[in-house]
């Protein structure tokens, strides 16, 4: 057998990747976690010398609490993860299920890593690369592109292979903001989970998570990948202007985010005699600590303070069949010609 033909014949890695999650819901966890996150100059791109004393001189001694007791509440104690960690697992052991459809001329090899948190990346293609892989694609999990996710995943996948002699081909997969088949996952996920409501809601709130509007104004195309998500996703569910409306969320520190925030339209909406409302957040591949504690918590809490009577959070694609339909598209996409 030929070199050539012996790459051929080699496994295919296919390694899912998601942001990621303490690895208990307790301080010390959590201070780790956001002391790895926080520290990505993707996430936060000010000046080292300006941020990193406020990082480790006050955010790192005073939001661990917080964040912990969220993450308690929402925490998967049976398999001890948290839900992000659990619905990406899941992913990937699905998928791996559907691994035949994957290829005709190589096995492929599927697995999933956390850009923060466990399991790293840079262990997962060492694992892959110790079954055999020479190929291995990285599918990031996040449908809009922005520097502080999707390129954060590319920036750690290529330092862990700056470290090796041997290293394997490796391809990036690419945002899929307006992909038909994402598309028309969300599409059918949304109509699904408003059919089981018992209300109707009057507006339905698509959510995403927001960006420092500096980063937006140097180039980042993610506000425009949102919004392109959003004008289909509407056209998808025939919905109205009026009816499906547009917000981001989870902004954090003093400086203009990209808006409308989502806890400003909510309390406008409920301000304005919205009594029923649903939410969705089409950003998240996977519900998370954003999605269940401050959607279906503090954003519910608040539209029913403010005067409204019907709240629902729709939840994520997750591992549904139409999110595992997906993921298997996107797949055979990502590792077409080597498998």
């Amino acid at each position: 057998m030929t070199p050539a033909s012996s790459a051929a014949a080699s496994p295919v890695g296919l390694l899912i990747v998601n942001l990621g999650t303490p690895d208990a819901p307790d301080v010390p966890s959590v201070r780790r976690y956001l002391a790895q996150f926080l520290s990505d100059p993707r996430v936060v791109d000010l000046p080292r010398i300006l941020w990193l004393p406020v990082l480790h001189g006050i955010i790192l001694n005073t939001r661990p609490r917080k964040s912990a007791h969220a993450y308690a509440s929402i925490w998967n104690h049976e398999h001890g993860e948290g839900p992000l960690k659990t619905f990406t697992r899941l992913q990937a052991e699905k998928l791996r299920e559907r691994a035949g459809a994957l290829g005709e001329k190589a096995p492929v090899i599927v697995d999933y890593a956390l850009r923060y948190g466990s399991p790293s990346i840079a262990s997962k293609i060492d694992e892959l690369m110790a079954q055999g892989c020479e190929r291995i694609a990285l599918l990031p999990l996040y449908p809009q592109y922005a520097a502080s996710t999707s390129a954060s995943v590319a920036d750690d996948a290529f330092a862990a292979l700056r470290r090796m002699r041997k290293q394997p081909a490796l391809r990036v997969g690419a945002p899929y903001y307006d992909d038909p088949a994402y598309i028309e996952a969300l599409a059918a996920n949304v109509r699904r989970e408003l059919a089981a409501l018992d209300f109707e809601p009057e507006v339905v709130l698509a959510s995403f998570h927001g960006l420092p509007q500096a980063q937006v104004d140097r180039g980042d195309p993610y506000r425009a990948h949102c919004e392109a998500t959003f004008g289909l996703l509407r056209e998808a569910l025939d919905m109205p202007a009026d009816r499906l409306r547009l917000s981001f969320q989870s902004r954090f520190g003093p400086a203009k985010w990209i808006q409308p925030y989502t806890s400003d339209v909510v309390s406008e909406l409920a301000q304005q005699g919205v009594r029923r409302l649903a939410i969705v957040a089409p950003g998240f591949s996977a519900d998370c600590l954003e999605t269940i504690e401050e959607l279906g918590v503090e954003i519910r809490d608040l539209f029913l303070e403010k005067g409204g009577e019907k709240f629902a959070r729709l939840p994520c694609l997750n591992d549904s069949e139409e999110g595992m339909r997906l993921l298997e598209t996107l797949a055979k996409r990502e590792v077409a010609g080597w498998a």
